[in-house]
């Protein structure tokens, strides 16, 4: 938290783990940041929920106001996103649409709502699509708001509760709604994330991107695409597209889930996530490196990963079923990192 922010931007970031031997061309830190995010934003340490329709997407907590030292930790939090960004590696963690609204300051719309309360959108969705002078609604500016048991009103603006909702003034009272939705119980704990977000990145960096483009940028693509890994890998060493064993490969990948693909490519690469480019812009030690299959070892050996160059070392394996075996005990079983 000492660092200054140029010291954040420009220095290269070198990661070591104990008791492990490789050396850090790029797998070690991509390895760290998949592994920190994962544990920073998950919401079992109460700085972050899962949103209302998932049990991925996370927001800020209303309930972290009673960490301890919760305006540091989303300060870091913030760090750590910045940091990710700036160094160009990728998150075990998706965000709702508002989050990255938030770190772009753009402000929330009411569709952005829809992925943090589904019911609460459609209520003013109802609201929005009829014509309240016909169906008046006994609605002011207020709100009511609960927390740890107790009841509250809370105006909207200043003498809200005396305002009523008509038509003429519904266009802003949706405004200041969903305002107050969005940033119930979270707006300290935001801007504490977003100050240590921007302690990092330059504004600039981040002015040409909307919210969509930034969860890409910082999260990348959830769903792999067979066709696109496929289409951007290279083989050594004796393979090629049509060999045999690496038919055999792709065959045992189409075979596989869509998590258990993420699990071998996050054995090879060191994370689970893939650039919002696609497989084109994997990264390796030196800059942008394909996916990479090489021959190597014997049909008893288990397939090994270099995760700074993208390389699976890839035995001949005699048989398809053998391949898929020995292949998947790797992705399922193996949980270090070596290199030799």
């Amino acid at each position: 938290m000492a660092a200054s922010k140029k010291d954040l931007q420009k220095s290269k970031l070198v990661i070591m783990f104990d008791e492990e031997e490789g050396v850090d061309y790029g797998g070690p830190s991509r390895e760290f940041f998949f592994h920190l995010s994962r544990e920073l934003f998950n919401p079992y340490y109460g700085l972050f929920e899962y949103s209302a329709n998932d049990t991925y997407t996370v927001q800020v907590s209303p309930m972290s106001a009673f960490v301890d030292n919760y305006h540091d930790w989303f300060r870091f939090s913030g760090r750590v996103l910045g940091l990710a960004l700036v160094h160009q590696y990728l998150l075990d963690a998706f965000f709702t649409r508002p989050f990255y609204k938030a770190l772009l300051r753009i402000p929330a719309s009411l569709s952005d709502l829809e992925s943090l309360d589904q019911e609460f959108h459609q209520s003013l969705m109802w609201i929005k699509e009829r014509d309240i002078s016909i169906e008046p609604l006994e609605l002011t500016f207020s709100v009511t708001e609960e927390l740890l048991g107790r009841v509250a009103e809370r105006e909207l603006k200043p003498g809200g509760r005396n305002i009523a909702v008509t038509e003429k003034n519904k266009k802003e009272y949706l405004e200041r709604v969903v305002r107050w939705r969005l940033e119930r119980g979270i707006a300290e704990q935001t801007e504490s994330l977003v100050r240590g977000f921007y302690e990092v990145v330059d504004p600039r960096l981040v002015s040409v991107f909307d919210a969509r483009e930034l969860e890409l940028v910082i999260a990348g693509a959830a769903e792999i695409d067979l066709n696109d890994w496929r289409a951007h890998t290279e083989y050594r060493s004796g393979y090629h597209d049509a060999h045999p064993v690496v038919e055999w490969f792709w065959s045992s990948i189409s075979r596989f889930t869509n998590e258990q693909r993420l699990r071998l490519l996050q054995f090879v690469t060191g994370t689970s996530s893939i650039p919002y480019e696609g497989f084109a812009a994997l990264r390796g030690s030196t800059g942008p490196r394909k996916f990479c299959i090489e021959k190597w070892g014997r049909p008893n050996s288990l397939p090994r990963a270099h995760t700074c160059f993208n390389r699976l070392d890839l035995p001949p394996y005699p048989t398809p079923e053998i391949l898929y075996e020995k292949l998947l005990l790797a992705v399922e079983e193996t949980n270090t990192f070596g290199i030799e």
